[in-house]
């Protein structure tokens, strides 16, 4: 009887590791260089979304959840299929490493909180109100130094979790599908889940999913917000106090808890009055001390790029974890 012989291991077993590896190659080229300056995946699903929505829109929820599944389904369907062929080692990673670089932003919004603080430092109040529509949709008009500083801190925070921690969550756990669902989630989220007259019924469902989408990113990113809080001159238990007292106060399941956090690792009380297309909302107050000064924004940012590293390397072990224990 001839002896038993094991098949060959296939291309794919053999490069278990590729999907891990393309992470930290993705998260090495936005750490290096930033998002991509020309043909940025993400605004060219905006426009492809914008042109669905000319087509698709109506005053009601059922189009908007047909519009939200269409163009969530084809940015994941569309990332399943890139990963399906070839089945080659090197085009794996380095298939994840440019969507992982396309979908974070990481450095993109440091880079922005640093310019705002420069002009902030500069006293060029104009020039900073017109700036801030780079990191929010909130109206900057008549906002004075200490509010601006206020909104930046604030960004910087949910940000940190929706263009960084959110990415690395859903590609750790499903590669580059995850990668491009989760953006196409977020991205419809900024484009029609506002509380407009024109949006609350159509956006509801991109909101919605926006909210599921990051209940797990949100709270891995306040959970390493208040583990990286000594690094800023903050301390672990009054990040963890604020957010578990103040987190639940947010309109927002997900922003509260990541911005209280950021609140208590940073020393300071985030909320209050904010304008969205001339409607003022009031938040309550995160965290405790005094509003953020300009000073506070280089602090938000380091504590931005700690949890931005520490989510990386969390989300490569998760990946080589998974498939390790697959292969």
């Amino acid at each position: 009887m001839p002896p038993v012989t094991a098949p060959a291991p296939d291309g794919r077993a053999r490069g278990w590791w590729a999907t891990g590896a393309g992470l930290a190659g993705g998260l090495l080229l936005d750490g290096l260089v930033g998002d991509p300056r020309r043909g940025h995946p993400v605004a060219a699903f905006g426009r492809v979304a914008g042109a669905a929505e000319r087509l698709l829109y109506a005053d009601a929820r059922l189009p908007g959840a047909a519009y939200a599944a269409v163009l969530v389904g084809g940015a994941t369907g569309l990332g399943v299929v890139a990963g399906r062929t070839p089945d080659r080692t090197a085009y794996r990673v380095l298939l994840t490493a440019l969507a992982t670089w396309s979908m974070v932003g990481g450095t993109t919004l440091r880079r922005e909180a640093a310019v705002m603080s420069t002009l902030l430092q500069g006293s060029d109040l104009p020039a900073a109100r017109r700036r801030l529509s780079h990191l929010c949709g909130r109206d900057a008009g008549g906002l004075e130094a200490g509010e601006i500083a206020r909104a930046v801190v604030e960004s910087v925070a949910e940000n940190t979790s929706d263009a960084h921690v959110g990415p690395l969550v859903w590609g750790a756990l499903f590669g580059v599908p995850g990668l491009l669902g989760y953006r196409a989630v977020n991205t419809l989220d900024a484009m029609v889940g506002h509380r407009s007259e024109r949006y609350l019924r159509f956006g509801w469902a991109s909101a919605r999913a926006d909210d599921v989408a990051n209940l797990l990113p949100a709270r891995v990113s306040a959970v390493l917000a208040t583990l990286c809080a000594p690094l800023v001159g903050g301390r672990a238990t009054d990040a963890t106090r604020a957010w578990r007292r103040d987190g639940g106060k947010h309109p927002s399941p997900n922003a509260g808890p990541v911005e209280a956090a950021f609140a208590g690792a940073l020393g300071r009380r985030l909320g209050g009055a904010v304008v969205y297309a001339g409607r003022i909302e009031h938040r309550p107050s995160l965290g405790s001390g005094a509003p953020p000064e300009r000073a506070d924004i280089a602090r938000a940012a380091r504590l931005s790029a700690a949890v931005s590293a520490s989510a990386g390397v969390l989300a490569v072990a998760v990946r080589l974890a998974l498939d390790g224990h697959r292969r």
